[in-house]
């Protein structure tokens, strides 16, 4: 479990700074009635998909190493 959620923790990572600027280049910023909106021209998918899998990720990891030292300490 420790090595699939380092996995899912990488994948998310290198995701999130790929995809990431990406999104945010291709959005537009309009002013309207004094207030700035910000429109994403851009697909997010990938940047969800990126962030999902390093939360998740991080999730495992996190329980795997608890469960490693609640081990090692009984």
């Amino acid at each position: 479990m420790k090595a699939i959620g380092l996995i899912f923790l990488i994948l998310g990572l290198i995701g999130t700074f790929i995809f990431g600027p990406q999104a945010l280049q291709s959005s537009e910023i309009y002013n309207f009635l004094g207030f700035y909106l910000g429109m994403s021209t851009s697909n997010l998918t990938p940047v969800i998909v990126s962030v999902v899998l390093l939360i998740i990720g991080g999730a495992i990891t996190i329980k795997t190493l608890n469960q490693a030292e609640q081990v090692s300490t009984s």
